[in-house]
């Protein structure tokens, strides 16, 4: 029998073993939270070899902090660090760097305190953590002492969440100096525990027991490297000295949190993203649940601070004194260009801006007053309520070197300008700068003040010389925060042991992997997907069936069965969310065992599916749908041109040949029936980019993609596939289902267009549903122009609200639908090698079949919610950055074509916008858009949306969607390094 020794502590010494809390649920409900808390004296301290500690009680944690720590000139016996919460959280850039190479202790407390005020912080510290091997050269270890014993503390009487804390940290570091001392008591002198920590009262607390404590500058201060390291420190908070006292505040200070809650309760303030205007960086758009139209933000002042993407709040202003957004193109690097990184006013840039924001106000209220349509609720930030600060792909202006520091290594003041234009500049101080000139950095920002008119920030790291496809290329990962580094040793050893020689077992009864699941592998199965696709996710089948009716069946690779719940690699998955796919190459959601391989459905190769099968009439009306795990075996995988060869060549009878036929005969009516329930046909630019050769990455020219009738084949089953498996899992789950919806755009996101299309065209949009305005594009047709339907449908597109996963219960059942699908519910099933989503709806698929048991996280919808805006966020990034690296190469392509061609390129192109000095035009054959500004005077006119430029023959009017002729160059302005279209 276990002996088991109960230990009572002294009452004055007795911590709280219980954790009580009220939360309120979503339906108004309060409900109390217990939690208890068990204190136990085997919490390993992480180093290695430790002749105290017991092995460390989680499976899979092995001591990682050597046993005489790091050196450190100020520490000849070694040291350890032991960051608080604040060091970790503004510092994680200097942990992170290649050359930072101290071991590191994160207490359990600091890991909740970082989770809890900087989620993204806390995902990259974990990964910290993670690959400490790899990225620390001290090792890293998270200690839970929370749950030791002697380094467990409650909360005193009338102190404070943050003051526990504290006191929490110093008694872990003075705990662990104890025992690493005794630990070597016997042995060689015992390394030093070093708290870092820039708050100077909890210093001089540490001081006072005895504890090793030091700021973040004064320790890297004593390191060799302390110049490299010196710049990767975030910048010192604000000192409010006489100087700082005297300087004028730009800004407003920022309403008090309590004030912002209660105004946005009230209904007084309003709460929504911060999306900068991208032809006016003196204007802003807030969009608020709460009203119609997005709130429009004029100028610096009222602008108070906001950069992209940050959550905010905002008054408004009486009705009286709403505007509308101005009509001039407002350029940052040109109206700042003479703004002094070291003087924090810039008073010559700011005097330029002051007259532009003056200009763009009267502009505002002109606009307003001739066309009141084009009128917003306007105000003004007033809180910040999440800060959207991230890493920011950067080049360093040489313009701001001082001439007598251009080879100098002493610290200087220079501008950082970021490689998105809807971004402030940021000024970092930094000893590197005359070798960061023409580099692309990583910089991240620090503080913004209300007396400074630019953001403070560190330089982070250089990627390498601007222009080069390797750093264009992780520039853009970077900047759309895009995770590509290898898969860890944990995630790969999720992978079957077999590797490469993993099969399908021989077909068996009691094979595990065999159980309930058909055997379609003699099935006449084909996969068509786009030239040189390895990640084959998606195969079909169709055949006659006796009663005169047609079987038709969508396959699907079954990740599940390799991916599953909770694991590292199912952890690795949902943080990447989606593949993300580059002009020359991909960056995987899973490793490439699976996606490339062992999931991959590839021709004449047995493999694990997840198929839905229908009997569908001739006509395409489904009589019956089922869904089964299957084996199947492919029997040829076509490009969308073979495909389409084969169905064209009525001489070719073979099975696969009819099968297509079959299947593109039976797509036709699924599309008709679609359209003609109100489906909209939309567009976006598609272009391919030709390489020299399939092994280069070299770019030679750009062309539109060729959209052929089994590009639309393959689309109208697997919509068909998505819409039935929609209804099996709402049905089975219909609180955490996964989901995907379109909601109906506002009607003001048409407002513009509508009044473009009727005066410049006399064409009318009716928006009434999507069927009307599905009928209404049809009709925007012009004989001689056929790229204009094309234009307006991509003009359409942008009007539309983004389609989003959500859970099934937690949204009303009315806004289940799909508006551009015309259909009541959707979700994604049929891309699970590429999409996190779609392998959870795999995993609710299968236990709505009754295959296997649901996993109890997809029980919780709390849980499934946090995922899934994950997975969307994942997703909106991954566009930009398939986005962004088409640009980087049409832009790489026109500039060899002009080399060659000893000209510019020149192209077709649409105007699309008209402003007071200058248009915006589109070249659907590149899928580019551009800004010709006019440095001349021309004549605008806003009601007919046209200039008049004047020529050598007269004027010339220019108008919204006239096609025009463009130059296109590649030219990059030599301070700010960012490309520009020259006409």
């Amino acid at each position: 029998m276990v002996e088991i020794t109960i230990r009572k502590r002294q009452r004055e010494e007795e911590i709280q073993p219980q954790k009580k809390f009220f939360r309120k649920t979503r339906k108004g409900r309060v409900i109390k939270v217990l939690r208890e808390r068990y204190l136990r004296d085997d919490i390993g301290c992480g180093v290695r070899l430790c002749p105290i500690c017991a092995s460390p009680p989680f499976t899979g944690q092995s001591p990682s902090l050597p046993v005489q720590g790091t050196p450190h000139p100020s520490f000849p016996a070694g040291h350890h660090l032991l960051p608080d919460t604040n060091a970790l959280l503004h510092q994680i850039d200097l942990f992170e760097h290649p050359s930072f190479q101290s071991s590191l202790i994160l207490l359990q407390t600091v890991m909740d305190e970082v989770r809890h005020r900087s989620l993204p912080l806390y995902n990259r510290v974990r990964n910290l953590v993670r690959n400490a091997d790899e990225w620390v050269k001290g090792g890293a270890w998270v200690f839970w002492n929370e749950f030791r014993e002697e380094t467990a503390v409650g909360r005193k009487e009338g102190e404070s969440a943050n003051d526990m804390n504290d006191r929490a940290i110093r008694t872990a570091a003075a705990w662990y100096a104890s025992h690493i001392g005794l630990a070597h008591a016997a042995s060689s002198p015992a390394p030093t525990v070093l708290l870092l920590t820039d708050d100077t009262a909890s210093r001089q607390l540490a001081s006072a027991l005895s504890i090793p404590a030091l700021s973040v500058r004064a320790y890297v201060a004593g390191l060799p490297n302390a110049n490299e390291l010196g710049d990767v420190l975030a910048a010192p908070g604000r000192v409010e000295d006489k100087e700082a006292t005297e300087r004028r505040a730009i800004y407003d200070e920022y309403l008090p949190a309590g004030t912002l809650d209660a105004g946005v309760a009230g209904g007084k303030l309003y709460e929504g993203r911060f999306n900068p205007n991208q032809y006016n960086y003196l204007e802003g758009f807030i969009n608020s649940a709460a009203l119609v139209r997005p709130i429009l933000v004029i100028g610096r002042r009222d602008l108070n601070r906001a950069v992209a993407g940050d959550l905010v709040v905002v008054e408004l202003y009486p009705e009286s004194e709403w505007k509308a957004p101005g009509d001039e193109v407002v350029d940052q690097d040109l109206t700042l260009a003479a703004d002094d990184a070291d003087d924090s006013d810039g008073e010559e840039g700011g005097e330029a801006e002051h007259r532009l924001a003056a200009q763009e106000e009267r502009d505002a209220r002109d606009v307003g007053k001739r066309n009141p349509l084009e009128k917003h609720p306007t105000g003004r930030v007033v809180g910040i309520r999440k800060r959207n600060w991230r890493a920011y792909i950067c080049h360093l202006d040489p313009s701001t070197l001082s001439s007598s520091a251009t080879t100098s290594q002493s610290q200087q003041v220079v501008f950082a300008t970021p490689v998105s234009p809807n971004l402030p500049r940021i000024r970092l101080r930094t000893r590197q700068a005359p070798q960061l000139v023409h580099q692309k950095i990583v910089v991240s920002i620090d503080k913004w003040d209300v007396d400074s008119r630019y953001p403070e920030g560190h330089f982070v790291r250089a990627l390498g010389q601007v222009g080069s496809k390797e750093a264009e290329q992780e520039s853009l990962l970077l900047e759309w925060e895009v995770p590509y580094r290898a898969f860890g040793r944990a995630i790969l050893d999720c992978l079957p042991k077999e590797g490469d020689a993993w099969v399908v077992p021989p077909k068996t009864e009691d094979s595990i992997v065999w159980r309930d699941r058909e055997d379609l592998r003699e099935m006449i199965i084909c996969s068509i997907d786009p030239p040189g696709c390895q990640d084959i996710d998606d195969a079909l089948h169709a055949r006659r069936l006796p009663n005169g009716n047609i079987e038709a069946g969508v396959h699907i690779a079954d990740v599940s069965h390799f991916v599953l719940p909770d694991n590292a690699m199912d952890t690795e998955a949902a943080a990447r969310g989606t593949t993300v796919y580059l002009v020359d190459k991909r960056i995987d959601m899973l490793p490439s065992l699976l996606g490339t391989n062992l999931c991959s459905l590839r021709a004449h190769v047995e493999r694990l599916a997840f198929s839905v099968i229908w009997e569908l009439t001739p006509e395409a009306k489904i009589i019956n749908v089922r869904f089964t795990k299957s084996v199947i075996a492919s029997k040829a995988a076509f490009t969308y041109k073979e495909a389409q060869t084969r169905k064209d060549n009525l001489a070719l009878t073979d099975p696969v040949s009819e099968s297509i036929r079959l299947l593109n005969a039976l797509a036709k009516k699924l599309r008709a029936a679609r359209m003609a329930a109100g489906a909209l046909n939309l567009a976006s630019p598609e272009v391919r980019i030709q390489m020299e050769s399939p092994e280069s990455s070299d770019p030679v020219d750009v062309e539109q993609k060729e959209q052929l009738e089994t590009n639309s084949l393959v689309e109208e089953f697997m919509l068909l596939a998505n819409i039935s498996v929609a209804a099996k899992i709402q049905e089975t789950f219909p609180q955490t289902a996964v989901l995907r919806r379109h909601q109906p755009p506002p009607a003001s996101n048409f407002e513009l267009l509508e009044d473009v299309l009727l005066k410049r065209k006399g064409m009318k949009l009716d928006i009434s549903s999507s069927g009307a305005l599905a009928n209404s594009l049809d009709t925007c047709v012009i004989a001689d122009e056929p790229d204009f339907n094309i234009l307006v449908r991509i003009m359409a597109t942008r009007c539309m609200r983004p389609a989003e996963y959500f859970c099934a219960g937690s949204v009303s059942r009315e806004t289940f639908g799909h508006y551009g699908l015309a259909s009541p519910i959707y979700t994604h099933f049929t891309s699970p090698i590429r999409r996190f989503a779609d392998v959870l709806v795999h995993r609710q698929l299968a236990a709505a079949i009754n295959y296997t048991p649901l996993h109890a996280s997809l029980h919780s919808r709390q849980h499934m919610e946090r995922i899934l805006n994950g997975v969307n966020r994942r997703h909106r990034m991954a566009q930009n950055a398939s986005r962004a690296s088409l640009e980087f190469f049409v832009a790489v392509a026109l500039k060899g074509r002009a080399e060659r061609e000893g000209a510019p390129a020149r192209e077709k192109a649409f105007i699309i916008r008209a402003f007071r000095n200058g248009v915006a035009v589109f070249v659907s054959k590149l899928g580019l858009e551009g800004l010709v500004t006019f440095k001349r005077e021309i004549n605008f006119d806003p009601e007919l949306y046209s200039v008049k430029v004047p020529s050598a023959t007269g004027e010339v009017t220019l108008s919204v969607f006239d096609e025009v002729d463009v130059e296109i160059s590649i030219e990059k302005d030599v301070n700010t390094q960012r490309g520009r279209v020259i006409e």
